[in-house]
């Protein structure tokens, strides 16, 4: 009986759990169609920027503005997104190991990484990588401003010539069960690939050249900025859900399993008490 006893209390706790799993997978579920919306409306923009900056940085003078110098290939900063919460799945684990992976590829270079995320900041910090700064608590309310400011960051440390090079490590969201871990320069302006039979003319500026790039350049780096912000945000909340929705349906076989194994277990007690019931009955007679 005390082993019928036990099952029912695990039984009792697994349903606990999945009830919670159950109501997070909701939450993540309600989150991730706003955070959908916001990224699915900003990445048209955020695109199209792009295209037209990368092929701006084909045709310009670099020495127009210090966000189109190329200063060298030996002082990489990056600036790795991850999640501040866990219970998400491979969410953050996939994003560290790609920024590893980019920096055993290219040891010859010195990294340094800025950290957005608590779990990326607590890991990294932890195995003793060189971080330059770090953000967190960041992803509750993402907003332009925020990622503003972070921008505005790193064109300090480009433009003051601390770094040559500045990459984005973030997850792509890509649909509700799938995300694409994205590596991508931020600085310096990577130009587009002018064709061998093709001429990268340049354009005529109204107003002059400096001025517009003074402008163009930094809003270029916000941009992308916040566009891996809202990214990383749908995705996050991608993982989680189906992490949660995973988690509520092996609670649910868990129990399952164990209501089976009490069933036998009060089967064979049954059994064993009717047995000895009747081996005394007949004793007795």
């Amino acid at each position: 009986m005390a082993k019928t006893q036990d099952l029912k209390r695990r039984i009792r706790s697994i349903g606990n759990t999945m009830q919670l799993t159950r109501a997070m997978k909701m939450v993540a579920a309600a989150k991730l169609r706003r955070a959908q919306d916001h990224m699915m409306r900003a990445r048209p923009f955020a695109h199209k920027t792009l295209q037209v900056l990368r092929s701006l940085a084909a045709r310009a003078n670099p020495e127009l503005n210090p966000l189109l110098s190329v200063h060298g290939d030996k002082r990489t900063e990056i600036v790795v997104l991850t999640g501040d919460k866990g219970l998400c799945g491979g969410f953050n684990s996939h994003i560290i190991r790609t920024a590893e992976s980019y920096m055993r590829e290219h040891d010859e270079r010195t990294f340094t990484l800025t950290p957005i995320g608590k779990r990326g900041g607590e890991y990294f910090r932890r195995h003793g990588f060189d971080i330059t700064q770090s953000y967190a608590d960041v992803f509750r309310d993402v907003d332009f401003p925020l990622a503003a400011g972070i921008a505005q960051v790193l064109i300090d440390a480009y433009v003051n010539e601390k770094v040559d090079e500045i990459y984005l490590v973030y997850n792509e969201f890509k649909s509700a069960i799938q995300a694409k871990p994205i590596v991508q320069r931020l600085l310096p302006v990577e130009p587009i690939e002018v064709a061998k039979d093709e001429t990268a003319d340049d354009y005529l500026y109204e107003p002059e050249p400096q001025q517009l790039f003074a402008k163009l350049l930094p809003y270029y780096v916000e941009v992308l900025v916040f566009q891996a912000l809202l990214e990383s945000v749908a995705a996050e909340h991608a993982a989680r859900m189906t992490a949660m929705e995973a988690a509520t349906k092996n609670a649910g076989e868990l129990i399952e399993s164990l209501t089976l194994t009490m069933n036998r277990v009060r089967q064979a007690s049954i059994t064993t008490e009717i047995i000895e019931v009747v081996s005394g009955a007949e004793a007795l007679g």
